[in-house]
Parts: structure tokens; sequence; C-alpha cells
């Protein structure tokens, strides 16, 4: 048992042909130099990044890492969307300092300091905000934007669309979130069959769905466009399952806004990062799922991707091309 905990916290680290293209237009553009200021107010962990030099009011963006916690991806990651225009904060949620050292119970109302923080500065535009979460940031990213209509552009990065348990006992599981001081509804793992990978925890966790309504992001609530972002060969959870299922949900309540969910063939669970943070390492395969050659090919379709939908969400209204 204490095998398969190890397992479970391990393994949920995040940084480790596509069924649309990006428009020529949307291709990334030149890095800009940015500034950065450390952030440790109001509770807050986290890094303000903006574009050196800009002037007037910026769109914004929240960037959330996954389990891997800390401060070094998240604020890495948000360095290279502050680069393309943004302002960006970097925001830490557990195991660093001030924070809580694991993954769970983590309040939502923190999320919402952050927004509240990022809208308030000078160089914000506070009506052309968005957020981006991979993996476990990607719970937090969707639970948050379904609570604050000031979020007007959302993207879910190797998403899930329900909540799952914390990470410190799988055996007497507690949520990752909370609200209120109470946690939020959340699917158990089933681990009735034993262990056999942490994919198939989470794939034949799902058939469970159903029993526990309640732990559904009601991503309806969302107030603007939403961009899902998946490899089908994610290893580590079934990531492109879960994003069809957020986009049917959408569907389902005729979800008014925008909705592109990419899915590339071959990509792992990192398909949807910055091919600047470096190459795909062999190492982490095992858990992540697909091949160097495949990663590298989706992350370079993914990132593009997702630039073009910042970029046309979050452009105001009379600046907007006519899309072709």
């Amino acid at each position: 048992m204490r095998g398969f905990k190890l397992l479970i916290l391990a393994a949920l680290l995040s940084p480790a042909a596509a069924n649309a293209q990006p428009a020529a237009q949307c291709m990334p553009g030149p890095d800009r130099p940015v500034v950065t200021q450390d952030i440790a107010e109001g509770g807050l962990v986290a890094q303000y990044i903006r574009p050196e030099g800009a002037t007037g009011r910026l769109p914004a963006l929240i960037v959330l890492g996954g389990s891997e916690g800390g401060t070094n991806w998240v604020r890495r990651t948000g360095a290279l969307f502050a680069a393309q225009g943004y302002a960006v904060l970097a925001l830490s949620y557990f195991r660093a300092d001030g924070l809580p050292p694991g993954l769970e119970l983590i309040p939502l109302e923190y999320f919402g300091r952050g927004l509240s923080w990022l809208a308030a500065q000078p160089g914000v535009d506070p009506g052309r905000m968005g957020i981006y979460g991979l993996s476990k940031g990607s719970e937090a990213a969707l639970l948050t934007a379904t609570r604050h209509a000031e979020i007007r552009a959302v993207i879910a990065a190797s998403p899930s669309h329900v909540v799952w348990p914390g990470l410190s006992n799988p055996f007497a599981p507690q949520s990752s979130w909370s609200e209120n001081g109470a946690g939020v509804p959340f699917v158990p793992y089933d681990i009735s069959r034993g262990f056999t990978s942490i994919f198939a925890i989470f794939q034949n966790s799902l058939p469970n769905v159903a029993q526990h309504p309640n732990a559904v992001i009601p991503v309806e609530r969302i107030n603007g466009p939403v961009l899902l972002v998946s490899g089908e060969a994610d290893g580590l959870w079934p990531a492109k399952t879960m994003a069809d299922a957020i986009a049917a949900r959408l569907r389902a309540n005729n979800f008014r806004h925008r909705v592109q969910n990419l899915s590339y063939p071959g990509g792992g669970h990192m398909t949807p990062t910055p091919p600047a943070l470096g190459p795909t390492t062999p190492a982490s395969l095992a858990q992540m799922g697909g091949t160097v050659e495949s990663n590298d090919r989706a992350r370079a379709a993914a990132w593009p991707a997702m630039l073009c939908f910042l970029r046309v969400t979050l452009t105001p209204a009379p600046e907007r091309r006519p899309r072709r």
C-alpha cells in the first residue's frame, strides 16, 4: 500500500497531426524581454511578469501548474506567456514557502484572491483576463472560472472534467480543493482491481463519475471561450477522454461561447506546454506518454494554437479580425 501511495504522489507530477491547426496570423511573435516581481502579500505566493517597456493596459493571464507544486515550473511557463504580450500572474498554490505542503484541501478562495490582485494592477485591463491550468491545475482553473465571471478565456491543458482526490493519502482521501472551509466533492479512486499504473487508476475510476455528480465541474457557468488541449497518448491520466466530456457537457448545456477541443495524436501529458521549456526527455515518457518525437511535434503545434486562442479571445472586440 505504501508503494501505491508513493507512486500516486510521484507519478502525478506535471512538468515532463491535431484535429485543428492555428491560423498563420496566430503564429507566435518574437519573444519580448520580461520584467518580474515576486509577490508575497495577502497570502499569495506568486510572480507578476510583464513584457518589458509595455505601456497601457495589457490582457492578463493567471498561470497554474500541476501537481509538481512549488514555483519553478509555473514561473518559467508564465514568463513565456508574458513574452508574447500578456501580464501574467504565475500563481503557486502548494509546496512553496508559506503554502500548504501537499495538494489537499487547497482553498478555491486563494485563486480568487490572485485574480483580484491581478485585476487591480495598473498595467492590466480587467476586462481581458484569462486563466491557464495544466493537469491538476486545470481543475483549479475550471473551478475558478465557474465562480468568477471576470475570467473571459480558459485554457484547460491536459484537463479533467471532475475533481479528483488530493494527493496526501489515497486510502483515506480528501478533496484536492475546499470552499468555505469544506472539501469540494470529488470522485474517489477505484483501487478495487489493484495497482497496475497511475493511468489505470484514473481510467478505472471514470465509470464511477455518475455516482458522484457533484464532483463534475459545472463548466457551463464559465463566462467566456474555452480551449481544451490534450495528447492522445497521455500516459498519466485519460486527458482526451476527460476533455471530450467537458466539450460534451458544454454542448448539452447550449454553451454560448466558443469551444475548441484540440487533441494531438502521439502527444503525452505535457502536450500543452511551451516548447521553449526544453525538449521532451526520454526519462519522462514512461509516465507522461508518447515518444520524444511525437511529444515535441505535438507541443510545437499546441503552443501556437494556445497563443492564437488567447489573441482572438482577449483582443478588444473592435480590433478582432473576422474569422476566415
